[in-house]
């Protein structure tokens, strides 16, 4: 059975974007197997630090909670140790933050051993500082995922550790974390030795990255492996790569990451940076967007805090709205975005001018040549064929006349056969 509760929250900015980030809250809820029963809003400039909500507040979520018999308190901000002992004092009922909730879900989704070392990180690190406080609300919650030790939820884990070990278990992790990220540098700088560009996907949980990666899967001419992509938020947390090559002998690595939300906890941000570093190294990122949404400039927003606080800069960003097959409506672009782009990965529309702005900017370099090569280079000749975009041969009486569009490594290695 799932449990019961009540939403709390603060409405510190505007009413749009309280309401946003409490219909989100829902969401996250509900991904958490938490029924919500209502939701409770008080409007105030700054959080009280004794109990999140003012006394008088708190008196009336405890009737309400009490007559809705509710299991369970949704804060849509972190609480401390304190906030949380002073809330339980008052109402006798379990009580979460809106960080524990996206910790569970985070911890619910993890497969791969990176994912599962990252949460179990950002999770310990999360309870470190409350654990008094948690103590007794987090041992009534269990985890949603999986089997063995990293299915259970961050209250038995709490359980099984004191205070004296979680900093050394936290220590263990980041050791084994950080063997994982070495063979990810490995990995990068083979792929870079390799001169194959990377493009990156990032963007708001369930915007459409998957999807989008796997429509221009659908264009290359190498094994089409599709990734996973459902309706939900943070549907997977693995980090995939796949190859796209073009006809063209144009060729990418593009990587799917994870997806952002509001108030990412920052503890998560830290324990992933490992993985978000594939952003800061590529050549290009493709900020997804769901046009559907109504509050996709928040979104966009969030997406681009994160960013730059994991050090992204001097990188190109293609901006492309999702899902406009979901919209009635023309979807303007906002001017500001000046290198975006209209798309429904679904409906597969828009697809192939996605691969063309990619391309421009993965290969703006190239240089368009002629090449009068001697019928004794047939090696160049098969060389330019398959690492280079051939436009046109023509067989003449003493030479091979080739118009392609060559990089700059090749252009240097074919130089004295190129017309001047």
């Amino acid at each position: 059975m799932n449990q019961k509760a009540i939403l709390v929250g603060l409405n510190k900015t505007t009413k749009e974007i309280h309401d946003y980030e409490m219909k989100e809250l829902k969401e996250l809820c509900i991904a958490c197997n938490i029924d919500v029963e209502d939701i409770i809003t008080q409007n105030a400039n700054v959080i009280n630090p004794k109990t999140y909500v003012h006394r008088g507040k708190l008196e009336e979520i405890k009737i309400i909670a009490e007559t809705l018999e509710v299991d369970a308190l949704v804060f849509n901000d972190e609480l401390t140790a304190s906030q949380i002992s002073n809330i339980q004092k008052i109402i006798d009922i379990t009580v979460y933050d809106r960080t524990y909730i996206i910790l569970e879900i985070f911890k619910s989704r993890a497969t791969t051993k990176e994912a599962i070392l990252q949460v179990d990180i950002a999770s310990l690190k999360y309870m470190l500082p409350r654990l008094s406080g948690l103590r007794e609300g987090l041992s009534r919650q269990r985890g949603t995922g999986g089997n063995g030790a990293h299915g259970r939820g961050a209250g038995e884990t709490k359980l099984e550790l004191d205070r004296r070990n979680i900093n050394d278990r936290i220590s263990y992790l980041n050791n084994q974390l950080e063997l994982l990220k070495q063979e990810r540098a490995l990995q990068r700088k083979k792929r870079k030795n390799n001169n194959i560009p990377v493009v990156c996907l990032t963007g708001y949980t369930n915007s459409g990255k998957s999807s989008t990666l796997n429509a221009l899967m659908e264009e290359s001419t190498a094994i089409k492996k599709k990734v996973l992509e459902k309706n939900m938020l943070f549907a997977t947390l693995e980090t995939s790569s796949r190859l796209v090559k073009l006809n063209n002998n144009h060729e990418f690595i593009i990587t799917d990451t994870v997806g952002f939300v509001s108030k990412l906890p920052h503890q998560l941000v830290e324990a992933f940076k490992s993985t978000l570093e594939e952003i800061t190294e590529s050549d290009l990122i493709i900020h997804v967007i769901d046009a559907s949404n109504p509050n996709y400039q928040l979104q966009i927003d969030t997406t681009n805090e994160v960013l730059k606080e994991i050090g992204v800069e001097n990188i190109p960003v293609l901006y492309v709205f999702n899902k406009i097959d979901l919209l009635e409506d023309y979807f303007y672009i906002p001017p500001q975005y000046l290198y975006a782009l209209r798309i429904s990965a679904i409906n597969n529309k828009n697809i192939k001018l996605l691969l063309e702005m990619i391309e421009s900017v993965l290969y703006k370099n190239e240089a368009h040549v002629l090449i009068n090569l001697p019928y004794t280079k047939m090696d160049i000749l098969n060389s330019l064929k398959n690492n280079s975009n051939v436009i046109n041969i023509e067989y003449q009486n003493d030479y091979i006349l080739i118009e392609a569009k060559v990089s700059d490594k090749m252009k240097m290695e074919i130089d004295e056969y190129i017309q001047k």
